[in-house]
């Protein structure tokens, strides 16, 4: 570096005007008025984005019955088709876990099966005597 030696404390600051890129804003604007009124909502913590709900609807009523269903649950909602107790599946989901507690490895899908080494020997291909041309044999012509 060359300037090394450059004394900071000597040095003077001196303020410019920095000029704004872009067309001026008008603040009398239809536009400018809602930015401020969406601001001035968001400060007040009471602008919501998205589609406003309507009280009384089909789905709000279906969200209404869902949220009574999980209070009455305990805090839970399932869903789906519930589960047999007692049923050839639930037995070997039960004996699977079992299993994985125990510390058995469990191994899924069909087994490998065991390859036997095939040994195969070098084919000798038969001789060809190249003395011998070989004549193709003519097609017949097909005409009507």
């Amino acid at each position: 570096m060359k300037n090394e030696n450059t004394n900071v404390e000597n040095a003077s600051v001196v303020a410019t005007e920095v000029k704004v890129l872009g067309r001026p804003v008008n603040a009398d604007s239809a536009r400018q008025k809602k930015l401020a009124k969406i601001e001035a909502l968001k400060a007040a913590g009471e602008f919501k984005l998205g589609r406003p709900t309507k009280e009384g609807s089909a789905r709000q009523i279906r969200l209404a019955e869902m949220e009574a269903k999980r209070v009455a649950n305990g805090g839970e909602l399932k869903k789906g088709r519930p589960t047999k107790e007692g049923s050839k599946r639930q037995k070997q989901l039960a004996e699977r876990a079992a299993k994985e507690a125990a510390g058995i490895t469990i191994t899924r899908g069909r087994p490998k099966a065991v390859k036997a080494e095939v040994v195969t020997e070098p084919v000798i291909a038969d001789v060809v005597n190249i003395d011998t041309p070989v004549v193709k044999a003519k097609r017949a012509s097909k005409k009507k």
